[in-house]
């Protein structure tokens, strides 16, 4: 609860102030490098990175260096994942005092087979999906076995996918990729499934 509760509130103090969102507004029509983002802002190129820090802190945009030169992009899936956390995390509460919903037993049974689909006889991977909708179907299940709160260094991960698929840097990268997991430094977490990328609503 309270780890999620920080995120919630990381990103929202990324977003709380005027010249990040312009930094945002100006990613949302693509990549950009620090020299164009500071021109049109007004500001230094010192500025742009002390502001693209905050923003890459809460995981709101990407940066590729090329030669020189940094380019920023939107990290589109989180900035909308977040969104919607915030109203989640605050409405959860009534949602699960309220009734179930049919559509519910619907996408368990999708999930269900997507997992069946993918998997052999000894519950490993046979390969990774590569629909959006499937692939996160599949990560969540095998994230799922993971504990919350607990710091995992690089190499225990390793050996959790692994029970699932022996391409875990592929896996590894799509868990930070989808913010399944965070990492910090060496070490990896579980983000709160708030965070997680949601599949329930990709057609």
């Amino acid at each position: 609860m309270e780890m999620q509760l920080d995120k919630i509130v990381s990103y929202h103090k990324a977003l709380a102030d005027p010249n990040r969102l312009r930094m945002l507004v100006l990613l949302a029509d693509g990549e950009r490098n620090g020299l164009e983002l500071a021109e049109k802002l007004g500001v230094t190129p010192a500025t742009v990175t002390h502001h693209a820090a905050k923003l890459r802190e809460a995981s709101l945009i990407n940066e590729r260096r090329e030669k020189n030169t940094i380019y920023f992009s939107l990290n589109d899936y989180f900035l909308k994942n977040s969104a919607t956390a915030a109203s989640e995390f605050i409405y959860r509460g009534a949602s699960a005092r309220g009734e179930t919903n049919p559509m519910d037993a619907e996408l368990t049974r999708l999930k269900e087979s997507v997992i069946r689909n993918f998997s052999d006889k000894e519950g490993k991977l046979k390969q990774i999906p590569s629909q959006l909708k499937k692939k996160l179907i599949v990560l969540e299940h095998i994230v799922s076995g993971l504990e919350k709160s607990r710091t995992y260094t690089e190499k225990e991960i390793n050996e959790f996918i692994k029970q699932y698929n022996d391409d875990f840097a592929t896996i590894r990268r799509e868990f930070i990729m989808h913010q399944f997991m965070f990492r910090d430094k060496e070490t990896y977490e579980l983000n709160p499934p708030e965070l997680w990328a949601r599949w329930e609503s990709l057609s």
